[in-house]
């Protein structure tokens, strides 16, 4: 076999690559700097977001995927050929063989747009495969059995929900609602209660220091600085974990909201099994403090999150790359 086989998480957050022998050999945030003028790349990855809210007038930082799917087509085209020439080197005799992976929910045409933009990118053959089963086979679930197992991914953009059984899904539903809008629901809450406008940077800093799903007797507090909506000048306040607990509950809520509706349609045999393995949270927004112990209280069953759950998607992928055979009835091909 001589084209080499890459795997390609492509969240709204990072994009991750799996490299097939090799292991995850890039991560990097998803997010592209193009000049205005004459929309040529300039940066990539972590040197863009870092110009995320800073750039001059003439190069726009921007993410090219929002809630899960492509937003901007030539960008993220773009940044899949920087990222595969990254990987498998510039000059390719051979085209390399790639593997996607999708939010549950995304319709014909945004599915179209993932593999177009891959195909073009430099992908000899392009295989697409869902975001929980993924994450799934990264968790080392064994999906292959004759039991029900639910799996939570929730990333940047999207949560996944799915129920699998027999090495597919027989459930799920996917909501735009994960890491950005906790982010998104922090800033407006400062705006509103503090009348203070927070950038994407200041916003994601809250989320890491004091967001938590059940706020004990500790209340952390943070100083966070931004401009004054009314004067126009810098401040500076200081903010609770309480304070960032109430901002974030309408996106916990909706989670909670979707994992219902997911149990609501799983056949009672395999809603048993779930009862008794419980759910498997993983992606970056599992990492939010005591996400787990709130599921767990909101539905009544144990929920808990996968080892190294930032990397499940993408080891998920690798794993089904390299087993092709054994998994092509999950596999959408081009």
């Amino acid at each position: 076999m001589l084209s080499k086989r890459v795997g390609i998480d492509l969240g709204t957050a990072n994009v991750l690559v799996y490299l097939a022998g090799k292991g995850v050999v890039l991560n990097e945030p998803t997010v592209v700097a193009v000049r205005a003028d004459d929309n040529k790349v300039v940066a990539v990855g972590s040197e863009a977001k870092e110009m995320l809210g800073r750039t001059p007038g003439n190069i726009v930082a921007t993410r090219p995927l929002k809630d899960g799917v492509i937003a901007d087509y030539v960008i993220t085209e773009s940044m899949l050929s920087y990222f595969i020439d990254k990987v498998c080197g510039r000059s390719r005799f051979i085209k390399p063989e790639i593997m996607v992976c999708i939010p549950s929910g995304v319709t014909q045409v945004e599915k179209r747009a993932v593999l177009d933009a891959t195909m073009a990118a430099g992908a000899g053959n392009v295989y697409l495969i869902e975001e929980p089963l993924a994450a799934a086979i990264g968790a080392k679930i064994p999906i292959a059995q004759a039991t029900g197992h639910m799996i939570l991914d929730s990333g940047g953009g999207t949560t996944d929900i799915a129920v699998i059984s027999l090495g597919g899904v027989v459930v799920h539903r996917s909501i735009r609602v994960a890491g950005n809008k906790i982010e998104e629901a922090i800033a407006n809450h400062i705006r509103k209660r503090f009348n203070l406008l927070v950038g994407e940077r200041t916003a994601e800093e809250i989320k890491m220091t004091l967001a938590n799903a059940i706020v004990g007797d500790e209340n952390k507090t943070m100083e966070i600085k931004g401009r004054d909506s009314v004067t126009g000048l810098p401040r500076a306040i200081e903010i609770s974990e309480k304070e960032v607990n109430e901002a974030i509950q309408p996106v916990l809520k909706a989670m909670i909201s979707a994992i219902r509706e997911v149990f609501e349609a799983t056949p009672p045999e395999l809603a048993s099994d779930i009862i008794e393995k419980g759910i498997v949270l993983s992606g970056g927004t599992s990492l939010l403090r005591n996400l787990d112990n709130y599921i767990a209280r909101e539905t009544g069953v144990p929920a808990y999150v996968a080892e190294d759950p930032l990397f499940c998607v993408v080891r998920g992928v690798g794993v089904a790359l390299e087993n092709l055979e054994l998994y092509k009835r999950s596999i959408n091909r081009d």
